[in-house]
This record gives C-alpha cells, sequence and structure tokens, in this order.
C-alpha cells in the first residue's frame, strides 16, 4: 500500500481533508519541516555547516514515510527511526540533524503545525455554520413558536429567537477556541530537559530561527514537553462544542416528535426498514451520539497535564488517539451540523397549533403580573390565574374564563385581556435582542475570518 493511503489514525468519521492531517505523510512531513528548521537555526547558530542544506534539502526527497515507521517496529521509537533514516539518506551532512533536540521538541512542535491546520478547518466550518444559524434567525424572527422549560410549554418566544440563541453560542465557541490557540499553537525547542543544555546560549538563536520559519511563538519555558494545559484546553473547548451542537441536534429531535412536528429534516430517506411512515432525525441523531464520543476525550486530556517531573511518557499513547479521533468526530460534527440546517424545515402551522394547545394558559404569566400592576399582591394574584389555568383544561380560553370572574373582569377588560395573550405582545422585544445577539456575532466572525485568510 501506498505511504500516502495510510492513515495513522484510522477513523470511519470526517473529511478527507482533515483525515489526511493525520496522515503518515503528512505527519512525517511536518517532523521533516521542524527538523529542517531546526537545522537553519543549527547553521545560524553556527554549529551546523552551511554547505550541507541543499544536499539535506534534496536527500529528504527520498524519504518514504512508511520506512520510518518500519524501522519504528524495531527501535520502538519514531522520531529516532526519522533521524537514523534521514543520517542513512543523508550521508555525511545528516550527522547534525537532530543536533542538541530531544524528540519532543520535533513532537510537539509539529503538533503545533497540524493543530495550526486543523482548528483552521474546524473554524471555517464553525464560521459558515454560524452564518446559517443567523439567516434563520433573521427569516424567522416574527415566527411564533411556544417557549418550553422543563419540556413544559411556557411563555412564546420565536424561532428566530430560538436560532439566534444558538447562533450567539457557537460564536462563543468560536472565540473560545481562538482564545485557546495563544497558548497552545507555539513552538518548544528546549532539548532534554528544557534547558537548551547542549545549545547553550546558543540554544536561544536556534529557537528564534525555528520560530521565523515555521511563523510560530516559542513557549517562554518548558520542561522535556509543552505544557499539556494547552492540549487540555483545546480537548475542553472542542468538549464544549460538541456539547453546543449536541444540543442544538437535541433541539431539532424533540421538535420534530410527531406530536410535535414544527421541525422535520427533510430529506428523502428510508425512514424506517418496517414502518414506511418513519420521518427520522438522522443527522441530528449522529451529532448527538458523536457528542458523547467527543466529551469522552476531554478527561484524558486532563489526566495528561499531571506528568512526572520534567515529563513521562504517559502522555504519548494517549495524545496518538485522542487528539486526531476529536478532532475528527468534531469535523464530522459540524459537517453535519451543516447540512442538518440546509435541510431543516419550520412548519408554522404546526407551531401555531401548539400555541393554541393550552388554550391560551401559556399567557399565565402575563396575566399574573399585569395584575400585580393593578394593585394586586402576588401571592393572590399567583393563586388566582392558577384557577384561570385549571378552567381552561376543562375546554375553555383563558380569556373568557377571566373575563367569566368578577374579581378580574373588574380591573381587566377584553381587549387588554386579548393584547396580553397574544404571541406578538409577548416577543416584542425579541427582534430588539436578536439583533444584539447578531450584533456581537458578526463581531466575532470579522476578528476570526482575518486570522483565517493565511490558511
Amino acid at each position: 500500500m501506498e505511504a500516502k493511503h495510510v492513515c495513522v489514525f484510522e477513523w470511519r468519521y470526517g473529511t478527507e481533508e482533515m483525515k489526511r492531517l493525520f496522515n503518515v505523510e503528512n505527519v512525517i512531513s511536518k517532523y521533516v519541516e521542524v527538523e529542517l528548521a531546526l537545522y537553519r537555526g543549527l547553521i545560524e547558530a553556527g554549529i551546523a555547516p552551511v554547505e550541507c542544506l541543499e544536499k539535506i534539502l534534496e536527500c529528504v526527497k527520498a524519504l518514504n514515510p512508511r520506512d520510518v515507521y518500519e524501522l519504528e517496529k524495531a527501535l520502538g521509537h519514531d522520531v529516532a527511526s526519522l533521524v537514523f533514516r534521514l543520517e542513512e539518506l543523508c550521508g555525511e551532512c545528516g550527522r547534525y540533524i537532530h543536533y542538541g533536540a530531544t524528540s519532543y521538541d520535533i513532537v510537539d512542535t509539529a503538533w503545533a503545525l497540524i493543530l495550526r491546520d486543523a482548528l483552521c478547518l474546524v473554524e471555517k466550518k464553525l464560521v459558515a455554520l454560524i452564518s446559517g444559524l443567523e439567516e434563520l434567525a433573521k427569516r424567522y424572527a416574527e415566527t411564533p413558536v411556544v417557549g418550553r422549560t422543563h419540556g413544559q410549554h411556557a411563555t412564546p418566544i420565536t424561532f428566530g429567537f430560538k436560532f439566534a440563541n444558538y447562533a450567539y453560542e457557537l460564536a462563543r465557541a468560536l472565540e473560545r477556541l481562538e482564545d485557546v490557540k495563544k497558548r497552545l499553537i507555539k513552538a518548544k525547542i528546549s532539548g532534554s530537559t528544557g534547558v537548551m543544555a547542549v545549545w547553550g546560549e546558543k540554544g536561544l538563536i536556534i529557537e528564534e530561527v525555528v520560530c521565523r520559519e515555521l511563523k510560530l511563538e516559542p513557549h517562554l519555558i518548558s520542561t522535556q514537553v509543552a505544557p499539556r494545559d494547552g492540549f487540555a484546553e483545546l480537548a475542553s473547548a472542542l468538549g464544549i462544542l460538541a456539547s453546543q451542537l449536541d444540543r442544538f441536534a437535541l433541539e431539532v429531535r424533540e421538535l420534530s416528535r410527531t406530536e410535535i412536528g414544527e421541525l422535520y429534516e427533510s430529506v428523502e430517506r428510508v425512514g424506517s426498514s418496517a414502518m414506511p411512515h418513519k420521518r427520522n432525525p438522522v443527522i441530528a441523531e449522529r451529532i448527538s451520539g458523536l457528542a458523547k464520543v467527543a466529551r469522552s476525550f476531554v478527561l484524558v486530556a486532563l489526566e495528561n497535564i499531571p506528568l512526572m517531573h520534567e515529563r513521562d511518557l504517559t502522555n504519548s499513547s494517549s495524545e496518538r488517539v485522542w487528539i486526531p479521533h476529536l478532532l475528527l468526530t468534531i469535523d464530522q460534527m459540524l459537517e453535519d451540523a451543516y447540512r442538518l440546517l440546509s435541510t431543516l424545515r419550520v412548519d408554522e402551522e404546526a407551531a401555531k397549533r401548539n400555541i393554541d394547545l393550552t388554550r391560551g394558559a401559556v399567557f399565565s404569566e402575563l396575566i399574573l403580573n399585569k395584575l400585580v400592576e393593578r394593585g394586586w399582591s402576588r401571592r393572590e394574584a399567583y393563586r388566582v390565574v392558577r384557577e384561570l389555568v385549571d378552567k381552561t383544561r376543562r375546554g375553555e380560553s383563558i380569556v373568557d374564563a377571566a373575563l367569566g370572574d368578577p374579581r378580574l373582569s373588574k380591573v381587566l377588560t377584553r381587549e387588554e385581556l386579548e393584547e396580553i395573550t397574544s404571541p406578538q405582545y409577548a416577543t416584542r422585544v425579541a427582534r430588539v435582542l436578536i439583533d444584539r445577539a447578531l450584533s456581537y456575532v458578526e463581531s466575532i466572525k470579522k476578528r476570526v475570518e482575518l486570522s483565517l485568510m493565511g490558511c
């Protein structure tokens, strides 16, 4: 099998674009990229011969990534296998490859390069998803739907208000990922215990050159490895994003119920092998299923922070699993979430039917507070409105029940009651809140889009 088709981290989900970041060819190419930057640093520091640079640049072209992993089977060490293979290929000029470095100078700096590319993909998809939610928020800004708390009907909102909430939350996720990069995407070039022992004062020159070549900032201080809090912060930010996508997917799943029917996935598919009438929310369900996987990786990343002294090897094996798998999982979830948005349909008739289901009881809060305005104690108003709600359960509208109660008909007119028991009254400020949220969303998107221009 050709090396370019072999994936170090095989996974069912995620796009080919994301998978390529974790295949053998790309991982080894990033290791080599760091080694070449290091060699340039050694030249500038006066340690390695400049005349060997062209030879090394030429001989690395002959490197077969598959050979590195074949050699690792004998040596038990991937970076050592790479360095020894490069020395074989480069002959006398290969002598100074990896000089003074430790494996995790290469691995952690390569992770920074791979994660920079991976987060570029994630953020671009997240921006597109947020834009889709913004569009829905604007389109349905005035479309009423019953609010639900504890799974029960509550004061009405609008579909636009609902979508704007998700756009706002995901913009916060985007902002969080941008913030993580400041602490995560950094070079680690400092030797076996972090003190640049082999290079001495020339180590700072080498570090500066590597960072310049790779367009990275350095960790200001480290042990043998980059601080693992940055990796844990990434996992946490992605875990939060997964849960936010899960929350939206759960919304779709719940509102797709036959007895609710306010949202549904308009995809032509077989809903059930046995029941032709089924219209299952399978895209949303896959998002929720993968969110469970994504959240599980967060604990692993947190466990990698406490390493012994200047490092032990307990982080290495788990990071080979959780980093690519979490990013591939998120990649798939974002793909699915965008597809979900593009197939999502709002049933306005079902929404209206559900608002009317309680015969106006969902406006009980508004009646209660109107009575408080008219001088009633909250406790008394609450008790009387509860009586009105009981009558709606027996088939009477809350307006008729209120007008039929002499205590209320003295202080509230039909016109007032009909006004405050309309969805438009309850949602009269929703548009302002939507606009306020979308203004924030746009500011975050613009900032992130600027940072992604170099991707």
